[in-house]
């Protein structure tokens, strides 16, 4: 709990067995009052891991996909009671203990959503980030920087705090299933002028931390550039109508 603030850790995860004992490891317990893991089908033993971890382990039924399992993760974050919910990859590709900067930037009231940017910074590159990622990175926030209106370090991260309140206002559960949930979820934060930050972050990209292969990762950024024409589209019309 930090100010007050119940703080949930939510982990959408996906064949994280080999990394999941040591993210929770890494949680600050002081700082999180309840983790929350939701499996999404894997073959491998991360459910029955996070069940001797001690921590809520839920599964799927069926394979949502990553924005279904992450709209299962925020949600059942709210039903435990977060005011602040993080949202963390299990395969310690980002470090779980900025859960208390994050956490703390959401519990002054000030912002509704932080970011934690690997690419502040030399982090994604000393983290062992490809050159070819980091590049298509950095063009594609760039570009989206531009198209909305707004400045971050980066719009691709995984590791991210939302508040109570951004998460009652927006409809979530309307948004995609794949991995352009998380974008969308943010332009519409955006739309609803919640203001959002965000914290550097180093990464490690270990030979177990998840990567999704160059074809989806090709569609995520066309489908990041198509969400981005959108709301500058959207942005250019809310000028003309305010006049």
């Amino acid at each position: 709990m930090i100010h007050g603030k119940k703080v949930v850790v939510t982990m959408p995860a996906y064949y994280a067995a080999k990394t999941l004992e040591r993210t929770v490891a890494d949680i600050p317990r002081d700082i999180a009052d309840e983790i929350i893991l939701v499996d999404d089908g894997s073959k491998d033993e991360t459910y029955e891991i996070a069940q001797r971890l001690g921590i809520t382990a839920l599964r799927n039924e069926t394979n949502l996909n990553y924005g279904g399992n992450v709209k299962r993760c925020l949600q059942e974050a709210l039903n435990a009671g977060g005011d602040i919910i993080i949202l963390l990859h299990p395969d310690y590709q980002y470090t779980p203990k900025l859960v208390p900067a994050m956490a703390a930037m959401l519990a002054t009231e000030f912002y509704d959503l932080c970011l934690a940017s690997r690419t502040s910074g030399r982090g994604a590159l000393s983290g062992g980030m490809p050159m070819w990622r980091y590049l298509a990175n950095w063009a594609l926030t760039n570009v989206m920087d531009f198209a909305l209106g707004t400045y971050h370090t980066e719009y691709h991260t995984g590791y991210r705090a939302y508040s109570r309140r951004l998460l009652e206002g927006v409809n979530f559960h309307a948004l995609r299933n794949d991995f352009i949930f998380d974008n969308q979820l943010f332009v519409a934060a955006l739309r609803g002028r919640y203001p959002t930050c965000e914290v550097t972050c180093p990464t490690s990209y270990e030979e177990d931390a998840s990567s999704i292969p160059f074809s989806k990762a090709a569609k995520y950024g066309l489908q990041c550039l198509k969400l981005s024409g959108e709301h500058f589209i959207w942005r250019v019309k809310q000028r003309l109508s305010a006049g």
